[in-house]
């Protein structure tokens, strides 16, 4: 980012992280074609096309601007709507009294009142008349500013390449589960890695890379029941929460989803001596052994690097 002469912002760290240590080929050649001191807004609408966390929220408060500026102009078209109302009540208590005070006015003098009455009459007829044209423009504008916001906050919970939910999502599930009355207990967090992902996507590429990915979200979408959980939280790493499940069930449950990925998914690769086999390591940890999602989210990391050291358990359990 200094070579770059890039800015440090958050949202420009995460760009780069993405691109970098997400794996994001893509993005990294995207980035790259901006140049050497790339614009912020350039950068800025790369992070929407990846649909990046920090440009989604950008891009949210971009959009609320925008509706409270529309709220503004409508509620200063109400009040102009108000002044023509005022000034007709007005002209219409003038002429009022007017014609009380002078019995022997002149026809010619009470139909020029009238005439200035009718053009104060249509002066708020055709104010509201555009008010109202207005209004219902700008409530459509309100609704597809709304409908942006929405797709954005789902863009911002969704892994792009997988449409799983991502490491934000998986934040929330964990915290909305410990802040249950009953607590968290009878859940298991299972993290999945795929061995030697950056070797496989250097050697044959990022397309067939993500096909991969996809193949496998698919799948660990395929294991899950209605009320269990997965995501992808990293560039070679999944999450899977699953409830009312003790340590036996959470251990048979991680042996199946490697027996399935290594049985069932073969890289696409077009070296005849590569079969081209996948291999999972798998980490788990159970719910009740961490007081916070966070300590769950380490204790089922801590699972999972014992089992990437470990090749012959593949399938490590936290505390066993």
């Amino acid at each position: 980012m200094a070579r770059l002469n890039v800015a440090g912002l958050p949202r420009n760290y995460e760009l780069f992280h993405e691109a970098i240590l997400g794996l994001n080929a893509g993005l990294a050649q995207d980035i790259a074609a901006l140049g050497p001191q790339p614009q912020q807004a350039m950068l800025d609408e790369l992070g929407l096309k990846y649909r990046l966390v920090g440009h989604c929220g950008l891009a949210g408060e971009t959009s609320r601007n925008e509706a409270s500026r529309l709220l503004r102009e409508v509620a200063e078209k109400l009040a102009e709507g108000l002044r023509h109302r005022d000034a007709f009540a007005r002209a219409c208590d003038t002429i009022l009294k007017s014609v009380s005070s002078h019995e022997d006015q002149s026809l010619a003098a009470f139909i020029g009142e009238l005439d200035y009455l009718s053009a104060s009459l249509t002066s708020v007829l055709s104010a509201e008349t555009e008010i109202g044209a207005r209004l219902a423009d700008d409530i459509k504008r309100l609704e597809t500013i709304e409908r942006g916001i929405s797709a954005m906050q789902l863009a911002a919970v969704a892994d792009r390449i997988t449409g799983l939910p991502n490491r934000l999502a998986l934040n929330r599930v964990m915290a909305d589960l410990y802040e249950r009355e009953e607590g968290a207990a009878g859940s298991a967090l299972v993290m999945v890695d795929i061995d030697n992902f950056t070797d496989l996507n250097e050697r044959y590429g990022t397309p067939a890379g993500n096909k991969l990915l996809k193949k496998i979200g698919d799948l660990f979408q395929k294991s899950v029941k209605k009320n269990d959980f997965v995501a992808r939280t990293e560039a070679d790493e999944f999450a899977l929460l699953f409830s009312n499940v003790g340590m036996q069930d959470a251990m048979a449950i991680a042996e199946r989803l490697r027996a399935s990925v290594e049985d069932n998914l073969v890289f696409a690769t077009s070296d005849r001596g590569d079969s081209g086999r996948l291999t999972i390591s798998v980490g788990v940890a159970l719910s009740a052994d961490a007081s916070t999602p966070g300590q769950l989210q380490a204790n089922a990391r801590v699972a999972l690097l014992a089992a990437q050291s470990n090749p012959r358990q593949p399938v490590q359990a936290f505390g066993h």
